[in-house]
């Protein structure tokens, strides 16, 4: 894919999780919602059926619609980016195929999880993926996650297929990070982890697909914007910000943290499916207060950066 072709795929996309209704079953009215919501915020990309989209406890049927619902809302203002890896190579070209069906723009193929494949095998499973499609193609590196890391130089070898632009990152190691780069100067890096996504736009970095976004998706656009912008003060004073919320992860189990913190500023997606359970009342009013300190933040006229 040419480079040109390429920088369409930038800027603030949306983690975006799965709506559930009180029972546990897909409430796509609510999913609209949210997407349109999102892309009047400003954001540059809708991200559906990712890991805070909760994508290992949904099932074939439940993910493709969850793609279709995206495509129809979004109706071409942003890119659509679609999780389509699963354990195995032939179920994740299958289920990219049939993404690319619906009319998603960019696939985005986790590692395999459980498994713990070599090298050799991690860079086979990715590029005979993107051989069966004509998307482009994000390697979504979550070693935390899955236990499989994307080495510089698996991405290297990756990288030599047409349709593998970049990598999705939420290692949250910013030197491997910037090794992709180096690695491959076409690269379309997108930061998985809020805390380092400043650092990575500053190195060079396409954009993120941020969790933080889904709370806050015009201050993290902000970020975005003075980046570009040079403005590395204002910036640093938004990341700073932000930083509170990435480390009140720790006050639930994934994913169910963030679920709640939309709740909190109005965007409430539901419940986590089970067995995640909802924060207990005291973790919540811990949560409820770094999101209020953010909100307070975001109200205390942020300048908009200007050219942006």
């Amino acid at each position: 894919m040419k480079q040109q072709a390429r920088e369409k795929f930038h800027g603030v996309v949306t983690a975006t999780p799965t709506t559930f209704d009180k029972g546990g079953d897909l409430d796509e009215g609510r999913f609209r919602e949210l997407v349109e919501g999102y892309v009047a915020a400003g954001v540059h990309g809708i991200s559906v059926a990712g890991s805070q989209g909760e994508f290992y406890v949904l099932d074939t049927a439940e993910r493709l619609r969850l793609m279709e619902i995206t495509v129809e809302t979004v109706a071409g203002r942003v890119p659509v980016y679609a999780g389509t890896g699963t354990v195995s190579t032939r179920e994740s070209i299958a289920l990219t195929r049939a993404a690319e069906s619906i009319g998603v723009d960019v696939a985005m193929v986790i590692t395999p999880y459980f498994l713990s494949p070599s090298g050799r095998e991690l860079s086979e499973h990715f590029r005979t993926v993107a051989a069966a499609t004509a998307l482009p193609v994000l390697l979504y590196n979550n070693p935390p996650r899955t236990g499989v890391n994307v080495t510089p130089d698996v991405y290297a070898d990756c990288a030599r297929s047409g349709n593998i632009i970049g990598v999705k990152d939420s290692s949250g190691d910013l030197s491997q990070a910037v090794e992709y780069l180096l690695a491959d100067s076409g690269c379309r890096l997108f930061s998985g982890r809020d805390t380092i996504t400043m650092a990575l736009l500053a190195h060079g970095g396409a954009g993120a697909i941020s969790p933080a976004a889904n709370v806050f998706p015009q201050l993290v656009c902000r970020m975005y914007d003075a980046v570009r912008a040079d403005d590395l003060a204002t910036a640093r004073r938004i990341n700073d910000a932000l930083a509170p919320l990435r480390r009140a992860w720790g006050l639930g189990s994934f994913p169910v943290v963030i679920k709640e913190a939309m709740a909190a500023v109005g965007l409430d997606p539901g419940p986590a499916r089970a067995p995640i359970s909802p924060l207990p009342p005291e973790r919540r009013a811990q949560l409820n207060a770094v999101v209020e300190e953010i909100r307070e933040f975001e109200r205390g006229a942020v300048p908009a950066i200007s050219g942006a």
